[in-house]
């Protein structure tokens, strides 16, 4: 499937029309009174309508255009998972924002082959941007106009850095030492923002994400964004990051290793 320019070319293509096509269900209660679930009895894991029928949505298009592939989403679990080309989905990614009525949500859309992310987006329908990771480059569309290449900046320092995580209260024991004296080294720390920030990295606006605790389908529809866009991303083990855990995010090698060496001091 990913052989050629011409099916590179239709798998943009595919997801421009995927995004199009969620971006209803996924804004009709956005900024509206809505009923949100609490999936989890130990914390709040908010689950809306949105979350479940944007991601009937996306199953629905994939089984239509490939339907020999499988398919694994947050809310519906996993169907033919152990097929090569396997599809991971994210319907709302931050529904916490997305309750709050803050524009930093997504709709993540990841596609794998043989367990190795090789393509995936990031779609901001309220504002109507996407951002596309396809072999041979990464992209950004605003709703309307023609896609245009994007790539991760050039820092190189940790002193010269813009960081982002959700929140530092997400950070345990050690780990959240660790992260504040991460945090102490970089320019800028900002917090929240969920997928949005990843987005940001690729398209050269923030140079570092540092998360605990993902979820595979919080990661796999942006680490091809990340990788094409020549940014390195990883778990804090150094491996790869397809099955989620404690995930880093950098624009180049040396901001990687810097930021790595100080999360996993004494570890």
């Amino acid at each position: 499937m990913l052989d050629s320019d011409e099916k590179i070319s239709k798998i943009s293509l595919f997801f421009e029309e995927l995004a199009a096509s969620v971006a209803e269900p996924a804004l009709i209660n956005f900024r509206r009174d809505i009923d949100v679930e609490n999936k989890s009895a130990a914390d709040f894991d908010p689950v809306t309508e949105a979350d479940q029928n944007t991601e009937r949505a996306v199953r629905e298009k994939i089984r239509t255009h490939f339907p020999e592939h499988g398919i694994i989403g947050e809310e519906f679990g996993a169907e033919n998972a152990d097929s090569d080309y396997v599809w991971v989905i994210d319907p709302i990614d931050g529904t916490r924002a997305y309750i709050s009525g803050l524009p930093t949500w997504g709709t993540l859309v990841g596609l794998t082959h043989k367990g190795r992310a090789v393509a995936g987006f990031m779609s901001q329908p309220y504002l109507g941007e996407l951002f596309m990771g396809v072999p041979g480059g990464s992209y950004f569309a605003r709703r309307g106009e023609k896609a245009m290449p994007i790539r991760v900046s050039n820092t190189e320092l940790l002193a010269e850095s813009k960081m982002m995580t959700t929140t530092p209260a997400l950070f345990q024991g050690e780990a959240r030492d660790r992260y504040f004296e991460l945090e102490r080294q970089v320019q800028l720390p900002r917090y929240g923002f969920d997928c949005y920030a990843y987005a940001m990295l690729a398209a050269g606006h923030i140079d570092l994400v540092v998360e605990p605790g993902l979820q595979s389908y919080d990661i796999v529809g942006l680490i091809a964004l990340i990788e094409q866009a020549g940014g390195i991303v990883t778990t804090w083990d150094g491996e790869r990051p397809e099955e989620g855990g404690n995930i880093i995010a950098a624009a180049s090698a040396s901001l990687h290793e810097a930021a790595l060496n100080i999360i996993n001091a004494g570890s």
